[in-house]
This record gives structure tokens, C-alpha cells and sequence, in this order.
């Protein structure tokens, strides 16, 4: 019971509970299936710029350019799926009343260069292009 009152602990100051996780199985104690229902987090996947990502509250990621500026807050109704601890929500094609609400934090990211080399063998011709796709870091704040 110790180790579930110290996961709901870090659970609530939103700790990453993966190091704890893996210093666990290290001692090798086994994990309860209550324990596994205090970490299980509800998630879902979404449609954001024409590419799907499975987030969470509290998740940061990087999707393509969006108009928003930093610190304001846009809101994604393709919601393509819905997990809340087991139950799955699956929309046809989206979920019908679901939102994800998140806050942009910054609006000015760009990705790795990608480089594309051309060249014709035997020519002499060789041709070299770089290209960084700018993109918009966002933090999810709430799934409803």
C-alpha cells in the first residue's frame, strides 16, 4: 500500500513516473493491478494540421505550423479516439462533443535540416538543398 500512496504523491505533483517504474522492476517487485490503475492516464488521439498524435494532459509536443501565437490557446475537436481508464470512445470519424484544449508555447521552432543531394553520375552535376520545417511547440492542458 506504501508504494500506491507514493505513486498517487508523485502522480499529483505530475512526476515522471517511468524512472520509478524501472527502479521497481530493478528490485524486482512485481506491480499490483490497482498500482497499474493509479499510473493508467487517460489519452487521446487526435487530428492536429493534417497529422494524428496520441497525447495526454500535461504532454508537450511539436506539430506543424499553426496561426496561433505564443500563449494562447486553441482547442481540437478531431478527436478520432477517447481512453479513460479502459473505456474507449471510438468516433466514426471523429468523437462527437470531444475537445482537446492546449496552450501554445512557442510558435517560432524549427525542426533537424533535412538535406537533399542530387547528383547525375559521369555529368558532373551535383546539387545540394537544405530544408528546416518550422513548426509550433504546444503543451496540452485538458481532454474532454
Amino acid at each position: 500500500m506504501q508504494f500506491a500512496q507514493k505513486m498517487l504523491h508523485l502522480q499529483a505533483k505530475n512526476y515522471d513516473m517511468t524512472a520509478e517504474l524501472a527502479k521497481i522492476c530493478r528490485e524486482g517487485r512485481r506491480l499490483r493491478s490497482e498500482t497499474l490503475r493509479v499510473l493508467y492516464k487517460m489519452y487521446a488521439i487526435v487530428d492536429i494540421a493534417g497529422q494524428q498524435f496520441k497525447v495526454e494532459a500535461g504532454s508537450k509536443i511539436f506539430v506543424n505550423r499553426l496561426a496561433a501565437k505564443k500563449d494562447e490557446t486553441v482547442e481540437f475537436d478531431k478527436v478520432l479516439l477517447i481512453d479513460n481508464e479502459g473505456a474507449v470512445k471510438v468516433g466514426a470519424p471523429y468523437v462527437e462533443g470531444a475537445k482537446v484544449q492546449a496552450t501554445v508555447l512557442d510558435d517560432e521552432v524549427k525542426a533537424k535540416k533535412v538535406l537533399v543531394f542530387k547528383k547525375i553520375r559521369r555529368k558532373g552535376f551535383q546539387k545540394l538543398n537544405g530544408h528546416r520545417q518550422k513548426l509550433t511547440q504546444i503543451r496540452i492542458d485538458a481532454i474532454a
